[in-house]
């Protein structure tokens, strides 16, 4: 199904300074660092910050690396000039590819197709009270942000290339207020190059009256969390979005022609945390305030660096082991490793493997994996600013206790009508239960 996108040339997107965190998995930030959040800073009217979108599964960066608008994160600032569109007008047409609304490159329209000859469609004005974000595969000019498929971290190559993705190039497109609270509304499609959105005939839609509706082929899932992005946070349930920003029911499955009734209760309003599933790439939506319980950078080397202050030891090779901060970017036989099942911390060392996969512990005799230790580093997933002395399993990536706790009880979409709970900072499928408290052997001296 065709779908669509815009966006200008100056809007692409530039990695903020406060949360991307240095470690042998992330890359520097540019520029100097400020112990202060960027979010909590004043900010010019022409640099007013909406939020971020950021990507599950690249912890601050993608492995190939960020490139334009393809990125693990993109940070929605309030345009120069608004750019926002909002309907105002629908009409029947017997021909919808050659209708004025769709061969005019200025005319921002959605096509219904009701049958071969039959079709309505839905003209778009100008909104000068709000900005559009569009987010697709597609590399075309329309799209703010160009999100590829999520190959999980244990999966994961130097080659990413998937053969046949599921996110639509012009996937969703998000609407901000440009005036306070600067809400933020996301609708499935996005515009393409010719500022059109077709429905197909195949596709799910419903025409009643005045009421014009449709869902996109493999649709736009949403999950707003109960009680917000916050420690005391817990998933909520899935629902899908349409284009004209309804919210309904999962299908039984995501390419479903069955459609349920419109939940009316329930809205398309972007909140601190919201997910939004593209089949193929899970989102987090962080709000400019939202992110002020985030840890900033510096609040988070200094948190690491009361660990490292501890001087923790490998019981076995009786070495001082480091948490990665700036600059250690191979700590070699200071590198911390975790046995899984008990969560004692060593350095890398050869006694008591059972398997090629699979460890004694020296001090507690528990056997199960052997994991080296990453640091969380893409910050805008915590959802607190405690300290790191959690990490999930079974990839081994540091994180607060309240962030791993959360994102454990998370369950997002894979394949068809398929769910199950990742590590946000790699995408890898968790065990039970999903994380393990760090027990370091520090303060020895």
């Amino acid at each position: 199904m065709p779908d669509t996108k815009e966006r200008s040339a100056d809007e692409v997107s530039k990695p903020p300074h406060h949360n991307v965190y240095e470690s042998p998995t992330c890359k520097p930030p540019a520029g100097p660092q400020s112990a202060m959040k960027n979010e909590a800073q004043p900010q010019s009217n022409d640099n007013i910050k909406y939020g971020e979108l950021v990507v599950l599964g690249y912890n601050g960066h993608l492995t190939s690396g960020d490139k334009g608008r393809r990125r693990s994160k993109y940070i929605l600032r309030k345009r120069t000039r608004a750019n926002g569109v909002k309907p105002f007008r629908k009409h029947l047409v017997v021909s919808p590819q050659s209708s004025k609304a769709v061969q005019d490159n200025e005319q921002h329209s959605v096509s219904y197709t009701l049958s071969r000859n039959k079709a309505v469609i839905v003209e778009y004005k100008p909104d000068d009270d709000t900005d559009m974000f569009q987010i697709g595969r597609s590399s075309e000019h329309p799209i703010d942000f160009v999100v590829m498929d999520t190959i999980p971290g244990h999966l994961r190559t130097t080659s990413e290339n998937v053969t046949q993705s599921t996110i639509s190039r012009f996937a969703c497109r998000i609407i901000i207020d440009r005036n306070p609270p600067y809400t933020a509304k996301i609708f499935a499609a996005g515009f393409d190059s010719g500022k059109n959105i077709f429905l197909g005939e195949k596709a799910v839609k419903w025409h009643s009256g005045d009421e014009i509706d449709g869902l996109t082929t493999n649709g736009v899932f949403i999950m707003q969390p109960q009680g917000g992005f916050s420690p005391t946070a817990r998933p909520n349930v899935w629902r899908e979005v349409s284009v004209d920003g309804g919210i309904f029911p999962l299908r039984e499955s995501r390419p479903s022609p069955l459609k349920s009734c419109q939940i009316l209760e329930e809205d398309n309003i972007l909140r601190d945390g919201t997910l939004i599933d593209l089949c193929g790439a899970t989102l987090v939506w962080r709000s400019a305030l939202g992110l002020i319980t985030s840890p900033s950078e510096h609040e988070f080397q200094v948190m690491v660096h009361e660990i490292n202050a501890g001087r923790p030891q490998c019981p076995v090779g009786l070495n001082t082991l480091v948490l990665p901060t700036r600059g250690s970017l191979n700590l070699r036989d200071r590198q911390p490793y975790v046995y899984l099942k008990c969560g004692h911390v060593h350095g890398k060392h050869e006694w008591g493997q059972t398997t090629e996969s699979s460890r004694k512990c020296p001090l507690c005799l528990e056997v199960g994996p052997f994991v080296k230790l990453e640091i969380g580093c893409e910050l805008s997933l915590y959802v607190d600013s405690d300290s790191p002395t959690y990490c999930f399993s079974p990839c081994g990536h540091v994180a607060s206790e309240n962030s791993v706790r959360y994102w454990c009880l998370v369950t997002v979409p894979h394949g068809c009508h398929g769910f199950r709970a990742i590590c946000p900072f790699c995408a890898t499928p968790l065990c039970e239960p999903g994380y393990v408290k760090l027990i370091f052997q520090d303060h020895t001296d």
